[in-house]
């Protein structure tokens, strides 16, 4: 089993940044692919961006150009740099890991929100 601890939520005001982190209770082998995804209130959860454990990237369009997916290996942690943001990124951010015997792990959630 796999611990997901977020952080680095908040508000922020139009055109601000934020950084999330995510780290996880499990070495960097163990981890197939880590991720975000964001649901809003009424919302189903959408993707918002992915990285393999072959750094392959995978971004929404919504957010291409202002975050940036990166993960350190060393402290089993992924981040995603939100830069830019506009109220339509206010949502609860949540962390996900898939681990190579298949299963799928998700973070408590963060909440995000971006004033104008």
């Amino acid at each position: 089993q796999v611990q997901l601890v977020e952080s680095g939520g908040g508000l922020v005001q139009s055109g601000g940044s934020l950084r999330l982190s995510c780290a996880a209770s499990r070495s960097a082998s163990g981890l197939l692919a880590m991720g975000w995804y964001r649901q809003a209130p009424g919302k189903q959860r959408e993707l918002v961006a992915t990285i393999t454990s072959g750094s392959r990237l995978n971004y929404a369009d919504s957010v291409k150009g202002r975050f940036t997916i990166s993960r350190d290996n060393a402290k089993n942690t992924v981040y995603l740099q939100m830069n830019s943001l506009k109220p339509e990124d206010t949502a609860v951010y949540y962390c996900k890991v898939v681990v190579v015997s298949g299963g799928a792990y998700w973070g408590q959630g963060t909440q995000v929100t971006v004033s104008s």
